[in-house]
């Protein structure tokens, strides 16, 4: 299998593949020299260490398709492609999957966030109409030049819409063209389990340490039905309190 197809079978094992977040070239290699079966292109790893900033929208397409192409040069891995918002309209979608696409993405992740966005767990985001993303997601398919090209519809809608809302979004995501389904940051370890009973398609579920959503191993996760679990930034996290103790 090519790595699309390998990211897609994993997704529909739904046993909790554990998918660390790599935020440069060499992060991606000791990903992948450890084992695991996926890698995730993180745009909040990219801007803290690219740009020394907070996951604010201060990322653009270039910075994560240069750090994109690098890490697939690196590593043989299905890649995971954090796109924010599309990083515009349903065109700027349109380019924006074109380009990563390019640049070796097998999944390319799209949220419904308003424009500049934020990290799923900071504190004064707000989700466009469901509409607008669903035009996003029907641009993203339709700029799939491989049509084996996963897309990934992630909704932030739980934090400010409430968790039937986040649900609702989710199926109509899927319902455009979404192959995966991310719903991001919900609060409660009952939404945790209701989310693979009440959605039919694949989903991930991100585990942030220091965020708002209950930590719970992989393995649970996969007895409930997740197909991947995200740590976008554990890795990074790891990195800096390295670089703190040795200096």
């Amino acid at each position: 299998m090519n790595t699309k197809q390998q990211l897609k079978a994993l997704a529909h094992a739904r046993r909790g593949v554990i998918v660390p977040g790599a935020f440069n070239a060499l992060s991606a290699r000791v990903v992948a020299d450890l084992g695991f079966e996926a890698l995730y292109v993180t745009g909040a790893g990219v801007t803290n260490m690219w740009f020394g900033l907070p996951d604010q929208a201060f990322m653009g397409l270039t910075d994560i398709a240069d750090h994109t192409a690098r890490i697939r040069d690196a590593v043989d891995l299905p890649l995971i492609v954090d796109a924010d918002t599309g990083f515009g309209n349903a065109l700027n979608t349109y380019h924006a999957v074109r380009t990563l696409e390019r640049a070796g993405a097998d999944c390319i992740q799209l949220e419904d966030q308003v424009s500049p966005k934020r990290c799923g767990h900071f504190a004064g985001k707000d989700v466009v109409e469901a509409s607008e993303m669903i035009g996003k997601i029907k641009a993203a398919c339709d700029a799939r030049r491989d049509k084996e090209l996963l897309i990934m519809a992630r909704t932030d809608a739980a934090a400010v819409r409430g968790f039937n809302a986040a649900v609702e979004r989710a199926q109509a995501y899927a319902e455009a063209g979404a192959d995966l389904l991310f719903v991001e940051a919900v609060t409660e370890l009952e939404h945790v389990r209701a989310l693979p009973q009440r959605l039919s398609t694949p989903q991930l579920m991100n585990m942030v340490i220091g965020g708002k959503t209950p930590i719970t191993s992989a393995q649970e996760l996969g007895q409930l039905g997740y197909g991947l679990v995200l740590y976008a930034n554990a890795a990074l996290q790891g990195a800096l309190a390295g670089m703190q103790r040795t200096l």
